[in-house]
C-alpha cells in the first residue's frame, strides 16, 4: 500500500510551488491533478510517471469528488507514492481535508503538504495587501460558488458588515448577487471591489471598481478570478508591481 501526498500547487506561478511539494513530485508514481494547477508543474515529474486529469470546471466535473477518493485509493493499492495536485491549498476549498478523511477510513497512509493560497497570493500580485497597518486588522476567506441567494445558504452574511477585507474565491459568475447581497446587508455602494483574473500569471488582469458597478466592468474576465472587497483595494494604484 502507497501513500498519497495532498499537495498544493500554488496560485498559479510555478515559481510559488514550494520545495516540499517539488521533491515529492520529482519522485511521484502517479500524479492526480486539478484544472487550476499549472500544468508546467508535471514536466518535473520522473520519466514513466503517470498523470491522471480530475479537474472542475462550473458545472462539469471530470469525475464526481467520490469517485476521485476511489480512485486515489485505487492508485495507492498500485503505486508506492501518489500526488493530488491542487490549484492553491489542499484544504482551502480544495476538498483535501474530504479527500483524507476517505483515505484514513480505508487505511491509507496520507500527508498534507500546504500550498500558498490565492486567497493572500492572488490579490498581493495586484498589489492588494488583505491586512494593512491603519486599514485593515482581519480578513476573511469565503467561497464564492455557493449562490448567496439560496435560503440555506452556509454564508454568514450578516456578519460581514464589520469585516476589513473580504476575499472570494471561485465567485466571478455569482459576481452580481455577490455585490448586491453586501449593499443590502448595509455597505455602501461605493464601496471598493477588485476582481483578478488569472491571478500570478502572465494573463493576470485586475479590475477596480465599486459593489456598484463592478458587474458591468468584470463580468466578461476570464475564470479562474477572485474578488476582494475592501478599502486596501485602494492600494492597487500605487503598489500595482506585476501588471506594470
Amino acid at each position: 500500500m502507497g501513500k498519497v501526498y495532498l499537495t498544493g500547487a500554488g496560485p498559479g506561478d510555478i515559481e510559488l510551488l514550494t520545495l516540499k511539494a517539488l521533491k515529492v513530485i520529482k519522485r511521484a508514481d502517479v500524479i492526480v491533478y486539478d484544472r487550476l494547477a499549472n500544468p508546467e508543474i508535471l514536466k518535473e515529474a520522473k520519466d514513466g510517471c503517470e498523470f491522471v486529469y480530475v479537474g472542475k470546471a462550473d458545472s462539469h466535473h471530470t469525475l464526481p469528488q467520490d469517485e476521485i477518493n476511489e480512485l486515489l485509493y485505487q492508485l495507492a493499492q498500485k503505486y508506492e507514492t501518489v500526488v493530488r495536485l491542487k490549484g492553491g491549498d489542499p484544504l482551502v476549498f480544495g476538498r483535501g481535508g474530504e479527500e483524507a478523511l476517505f483515505l484514513k477510513s480505508k487505511g491509507v497512509k496520507f500527508e498534507f503538504i500546504p500550498g500558498i493560497t490565492s486567497a493572500v497570493a492572488v490579490p498581493e500580485y495586484a498589489g492588494i495587501p488583505v491586512t494593512h497597518r491603519g486599514i485593515t486588522v482581519s480578513f476573511r476567506v469565503v467561497t464564492g460558488h455557493e449562490a448567496p441567494y439560496k435560503e440555506k445558504s452556509q454564508i454568514p452574511w450578516e456578519n460581514f458588515k464589520t469585516d476589513d477585507t473580504i476575499v472570494f474565491l471561485m465567485g466571478l459568475h455569482n459576481l452580481d448577487k455577490i455585490t448586491k447581497k453586501l449593499i443590502e446587508i448595509g455597505k455602501p455602494k461605493d464601496f471598493p471591489i477588485a476582481v483578478i483574473s488569472k491571478g500570478t500569471t502572465p494573463e493576470e488582469k485586475t479590475v477596480i471598481g465599486t459593489l456598484e458597478d463592478i458587474y458591468e466592468k468584470a463580468k466578461d474576465l476570464p475564470t479562474p478570478a477572485l474578488i476582494v472587497v475592501g478599502e486596501v483595494v485602494r492600494l492597487h494604484e500605487q503598489l500595482n508591481w506585476f501588471e506594470k
